[in-house]
């Protein structure tokens, strides 16, 4: 176990560093967006949860990824990043097309050789924020119970409530963390 997580807390630190530099690698503009929506929610407790949720069904990994696959590349080829714009089609390093919307209430990808999708989406009637991939697989990532609650996942596929406080946080990482270290 304290090799795993030695593994995951090298590989986080480099994608720290890697995100901190801003040469030709790119701005990895998805993952600084999405790290950017998480930040504006006014509870800091969401946000702490937000960003376990997305460690553990795996957006922020996907985010960098597209990122460090393609639009980072076009980004450094093109000088335009495709992220700032409302909808672009980009080509990636592997040849493929992607057409890149954003709409204000999330982000869709769409590989159009392959028809892949990835999107993101905040469900006002349901208070919940989804993440939907391939228009078929929809992972909830969290749901407000009530103003000081959400329901969140867990590792093992069950839901848990939390309560938005220091404690309520606290007992989730216990529950969230031994699964990301295990990665």
């Amino acid at each position: 176990m304290k090799k795993n997580f030695l593994k995951v807390a090298t590989i986080v630190a480099m994608c720290g560093l890697m995100l901190g530099q801003s040469s030709c690698i790119g701005s990895f503009a998805l993952t600084n967006k999405l790290l950017a929506w998480n930040r504006q929610v006014d509870n800091k407790f969401v946000n702490e949860l937000v960003f376990f949720a997305f460690w553990i069904l795996p957006v922020y990994e996907v985010s960098a990824l597209a990122d460090l696959l393609v639009i980072n590349s076009i980004e450094f080829w093109s000088g335009n990043n495709p992220v700032t714009a409302s909808s672009r089609t980009i080509q990636g390093q592997d040849g493929q097309k992607y057409l890149v919307e954003c709409d204000g209430k999330g982000y869709t990808i769409t590989g159009e050789s392959d028809k892949s999708v990835v999107r993101l989406d905040f469900d006002a009637e349901s208070r919940s924020w989804d993440c939907t991939v391939n228009e078929g697989e929809t992972y909830r990532l969290m749901t407000f119970v009530d103003d000081t609650h959400v329901s969140m996942p867990l590792p093992g596929g069950e839901n848990v409530v939390v309560e938005l406080s220091q404690a309520g946080v606290w007992a989730y990482e216990q529950h969230a963390l031994p699964a990301m270290a295990a990665r």
